[in-house]
């Protein structure tokens, strides 16, 4: 006797992403599961005395969304903070920073985040004398969009100690003014960590700033304090209808408190945390990383993975390019690891039977990336690794067949090419020059391939919002006539955001696909998502979120 549902949806336009099956109207949940999908008159005789019954509206549903590059963490923390993204021109960063301080008179450090590489203007890098004449007094840094990237005051350098520089290793920078003062700007997290330090232990940030632990272990209230902040990016995510992520900074401490909120039943997002390997770290410290994976492997906490950084960014000079900058022929940037430095570290990595993420933007750190992840395979064998590269933002020709070849992923963010969803053109295109801009943020190519395709946002780099980044993905436009188009079909940009992240994974067995016996994760959108013109899909919000079952968000 067929069991009965504990929720139904009906009236639905459902794409399930499953080939086999890639449409039904209607679909039941029982245990956390999948248990029918069919017509609405088939489930509705699932029914029982407890089922709730949800109508669509004839509204699409979908597999939850996948988000495979967020740093949950740190993100939810930055909630709090002032947003500048959309803020332009020294007025109008006067106005919002004399704001904040005034709504935060005790903050030991002023946080802003989304900040412009042209915030002042196309012309006038933003500078720590900018920050002064608003705010002299107390210290203040401004973040990046890129979160590679941050301005600090004049009072922030000198309490952190780095007002005359700071000694940091290749791809870090604390950029030097002609009077032998640093002039604000801090490239990536060596340089920006003393001043983000200002604010005191920073634990959402270590992830990422040093994929260790907090030390001091935190008091009893502040373990509290930082489950609710991982609650509260929970809920956000939840909100956009994603019912998984693969967080891209990692420690113990982020995979405890997601596990406290599992144990705890609160818990409203599956997610999954790598361990961060940063020099000086040795091969010896991947232990920790097969420590990770060896306790966290239920369908709602998971590690298995290792995170690396190869390079820096582009619009500020630190990803590293095969040939030189175009604005600057005398520079290609510096990669993080050399060829024989990551080769080593790759196939010890792979040897542990551990995926590997790796950070690579410029188009020679994902040569050497993929250089790699070659070598590993000749030293272990073949297996199905699926090891990544996030950002791919440019690619050699060379290298474009190698994705297929090696059966790595392309991990990309339909938000991030300049001139689009999140970011001015300027001066990315100027870094890349016209001679190689056929090749940025090469999506549909890259597809074309064979390779598999993983879309998310990096948040909090761009906004969070699946939906937006399918937009992105479909309404792509060229730079100018006779560049490539790298769009996608709509069909493609949701199987991104969903089967192609969970095949990211590893969990395309149970996840990214609507079919039977998989697990009960799914969104339930506003409108027909495939009725309304391509320029509007941003407009259409989740109506309800449901993950193991469970609704996790509902208008």
């Amino acid at each position: 006797m067929p069991v009965s549902a504990d929720l139904i949806v009906i009236n639905a336009r459902i794409l399930t992403m499953d080939a086999a099956n890639p449409r039904a109207e209607a679909v039941a949940l029982a245990g956390g599961r999948i248990t029918a999908i069919g017509s609405d008159g088939d489930i509705l005789a699932l029914k029982g005395e407890e089922t709730r019954i949800v109508d669509a509206g004839g509204a699409s549903v979908l597999p939850g969304f996948i988000e495979s590059h967020i740093h949950m963490f740190g993100g939810a923390e930055e909630l709090g903070h002032l947003q500048l993204a959309g803020i332009d021109g020294f007025e109008a960063l006067k106005a919002s920073l004399l704001a904040h301080a005034a709504a935060h008179p005790d903050d030991a450090l002023l946080t802003g985040h989304g900040a412009g590489y042209t915030m002042i203007s196309e012309d006038e890098p933003l500078t720590r004398h900018h920050i002064d004449r608003i705010i002299a007094d107390r210290p203040v840094v401004l973040v990046g969009a890129d979160h590679h990237t941050s301005w600090a005051n004049t009072k922030a350098l000198d309490m952190a100690g780095i007002l005359h520089g700071k000694a940091v290793n290749p791809g870090n920078e604390v950029v030097m003014g002609p009077d032998g003062l640093a002039t604000g700007e801090l490239r990536e997290s060596e340089a920006m960590s003393p001043v983000l330090h200002l604010g005191g232990p920073n634990r959402t940030h270590l992830g990422i700033e040093t994929g260790g632990e907090p030390n001091p272990a935190p008091t009893a209230t502040e373990w509290e304090a930082d489950k609710a902040i991982m609650r509260r990016g929970l809920a956000h995510a939840a909100k956009h209808g994603i019912t998984s992520f693969h967080n891209m900074d990692g420690n113990f401490y982020q995979l405890q408190l997601l596990a406290a909120l599992e144990e705890d039943g609160t818990i409203t997002v599956r997610g999954q945390v790598p361990y961060h390997f940063k020099k000086p770290m040795t091969l010896a410290d991947l232990e920790k990383a097969s420590e990770m994976d060896r306790r966290y492997r239920s369908d709602w906490v998971s590690s298995g993975m290792v995170k690396v950084f190869m390079d820096g960014v582009l619009e500020s000079g630190t990803a590293f390019l095969v040939e030189p900058y175009a604005d600057r022929p005398d520079w290609h940037g510096e990669p993080y690891f050399s060829n024989e430095e990551f080769s080593e570290l790759a196939t010890e990595i792979d040897r542990r039977g551990l995926q590997i993420a790796v950070h690579a933007i410029g188009d020679g750190a994902v040569r050497r990336v993929l250089n790699g992840y070659e070598a590993a395979q000749k030293a272990n064998g073949s297996r199905d690794s699926r090891h990544r590269i996030e950002h791919v933002e440019l690619i050699t020709e060379e290298d474009m067949p190698r994705f297929a070849e090696l059966g790595v992923i392309a991990s990309m963010q339909p938000p991030h090419p300049p001139g689009g969803m999140c970011f001015p053109l300027e001066p990315t295109l100027s870094r890349i020059g016209e001679k190689r801009r056929y090749l940025a943020y090469a999506w549909r190519r890259i597809k074309e391939t064979g390779a598999a395709l993983a879309f998310s946002s990096d948040w909090p780099v761009s906004p969070i919002d699946p939906i937006a980044g399918i937009q992105a993905a479909v309404t792509r436009t060229v730079w100018q006539e006779g560049d490539p188009d790298h769009s996608v079909s709509l069909h493609d940009a949701i199987a991104a955001y969903t089967i192609g992240s969970a095949y990211a994974e590893f969990g395309e067995d149970r996840k990214g696909m609507l079919k039977l016996g998989y697990l009960a994760d799914l969104v339930i959108l506003d409108s027909d998502i495939e009725a309304v013109s391509p320029e509007r899909i941003g407009k259409i919000r989740p109506k309800m979120t449901i993950c193991g079952g469970r609704i996790t968000y509902e208008i």
